[in-house]
């Protein structure tokens, strides 16, 4: 069998160790011959492949990033897209498809299934908002990267005595910004889920200079006021539709400063999430679907995504797994508004 690797969507700590644990348990227990596609659904779509075998994948368990190149390329959206693709893979004679993405990767694919294309989906996003899995490998990358940041910032905001506020990456689901504020003790969080009163924003920050220390706000990048919207950073739009988000963080401190007459700075972290080495948790975690990704495809159980529940790998559909976001439950934000203030 000849089977066909892409990743698409970010980038994202993780990813060259589920292509190596593919393609290795592929190749030693099945016998599989390996072609990746660059840049996620594009390779296919254009027919771009690179080769994919031992010699190609040694080395390659700690590296950030992915061999395979990514992009953001919605084959649904361009006319003929799915022929094209099934078109290429019987040229290239490619049996079966691994997808390593997040919702918009898996998304397609789970479209291309229905239209008989064999593949298996991989869960990647640090975001941690895919359905049916408890965690996504590239979040706890993100949220240690985070943290060690908030960590660092707590040192100036209290030498400069100012507000702190540190934007992080969630667009729908507050899950970095939650775990990263709760380990590094950030004295107010803000996610998408919950629409937060600037009022009570404040406070905690005036609560907090009151006992001579200085506030850090931790903010999901798509968290917004309860009689606002998403703050954008322009109204571009990527090729599933989604808004570049960006500035809220730069908002809320211009709010927090004219508000309290004390200094407020943010700062954005943005793509420093997403690059760099995997955390050790990640690496496993990443080897261990990779690994369970090809036994499916050996198995024949396509149209499914390999999930992580509790401490086993399982197989859902891809419908389950794109169907709906998973977003911070009520109960979880509560634990962490404990601490505010």
């Amino acid at each position: 069998m000849r089977v066909g690797v892409l990743t698409g969507g970010g980038d994202c700590p993780g990813l060259n160790a589920v292509i190596r644990a593919v393609v290795r348990k592929g190749i030693k227990d099945y016998g599989y011959e390996f072609v990746g596609f660059r840049d996620g659904w594009r390779g296919p779509l254009e027919g771009d492949t690179m080769p994919l075998d031992i010699s190609a994948v040694r080395g390659i368990l700690p590296r950030g990033g992915t061999i395979l190149g990514s992009s953001r390329t919605n084959l649904m959206k361009i006319d003929g897209g799915v022929e094209r693709v099934k078109d290429n893979l019987a040229g290239l004679g490619v049996d079966a498809l691994v997808a390593i993405g997040g919702e918009d990767t898996l998304g397609v694919a789970r479209q291309l299934f229905d239209r008989d294309v064999k593949v298996v989906g991989v869960p990647k996003t640090i975001d941690n908002d895919l359905n049916a899995t408890d965690y996504t490998f590239g979040f706890d990358t993100a949220v240690n990267i985070a943290t060690e940041a908030i960590d660092r910032l707590h040192t100036t905001a209290e030498s400069h005595h100012r507000a702190l506020i540190v934007e992080v990456m969630g667009r729908h689901a507050g899950w970095i910004a939650l775990h990263s504020g709760m380990a590094a003790g950030a004295n107010v969080i803000l996610i998408p889920e919950r629409p937060f009163d600037i009022g009570e924003v404040v406070a905690h920050v005036e609560s907090r200079f009151k006992t001579n220390y200085a506030p850090i706000i931790v903010v999901a990048e798509g968290a917004h006021p309860k009689d606002g919207q998403m703050e954008l950073s322009t109204g571009e739009k990527d090729s599933f539709g989604h808004v570049r988000l960006g500035g809220i963080g730069q908002r809320l401190a211009e709010e927090i400063e004219s508000r309290t007459g004390k200094e407020a700075r943010s700062v954005v972290l943005g793509h420093v999430q997403r690059g760099g080495t995997p955390s050790a948790f990640d690496r496993v975690l990443a080897t261990r679907l990779g690994s369970n990704a090809i036994a499916a495809v050996n198995d024949k159980e396509f149209g499914k995504m390999v999930a992580l529940q509790g401490t086993e790998i399982v197989r859902v559909d891809l419908a389950e797994a794109t169907e709906t976001l998973k977003t911070v439950p009520t109960e979880r934000y509560e634990e962490a508004e404990v601490f505010f203030g």
